[in-house]
């Protein structure tokens, strides 16, 4: 059985990342979000053919999240040169085109074994959705089959949710009143 991640820190991380602008290199660690949230999410591989419309479509919404002090990171099991070189295929390769955010490279397995999401025995992440808050706190985790993208407009209702602080019914929705506990 797999340990319960939500409700507790995040497990931490450093990796090496291709910029969104498709020419630099970086690296980033889970305390570079420290005091604001972050919305991490896994894919299985790039040049896929799921992954590019979730990504692009993260990327679209990109500043959005910023609007919600949410940053955005991406992260797979390829190496920061594929990662770069998918950036700068254009969509109609079945690129990604420039991206708002980063893609950092797990190529040990370690973060996607961290937070549950590797298929050890293809070297492959699950799509898996984390939201965390600005004191590493995971308040959220969503992994679904690799043939089913993820909803970003499910993933702003979420986070508003959270950030709202209060009791969210189902379909919650930002202006929506919140539970009271009797």
């Amino acid at each position: 059985m797999a340990e319960r991640l939500v409700g507790k820190q995040a497990p931490d991380f450093t990796m090496e990342t291709a910029s969104g602008n498709g020419q630099d290199f970086g690296k980033v660690s889970l305390s570079d979000y420290k005091g604001k949230w972050l919305v991490l999410f896994f894919y299985p591989l790039d040049f896929t053919f799921v992954c590019p419309t979730e990504i692009t479509a993260l990327s679209g919404a990109y500043e959005d999240f910023k609007k919600l002090n949410t940053e955005v990171l991406g992260v797979s099991t390829d190496s920061i040169h594929s990662h770069r070189a998918w950036i700068n295929t254009p969509i109609e390769h079945n690129g990604l085109g420039k991206l708002s955010f980063p893609l950092a490279s797990d190529l040990t397995k370690k973060v996607a074994r961290d937070y549950g999401v590797l298929i050890e025995e293809e070297g492959v992440a699950l799509r898996g959705l984390f939201i965390i808050n600005p004191e590493g706190e995971l308040k959220y985790q969503v992994v679904n089959h690799n043939d089913v993208g993820r909803s970003v407009e499910e993933t702003f209702r979420v986070l508003e949710a959270l950030q709202s602080g209060g009791l969210c019914p189902m379909n919650w929705k930002k202006g929506d009143s919140h539970l009271v506990a009797k």
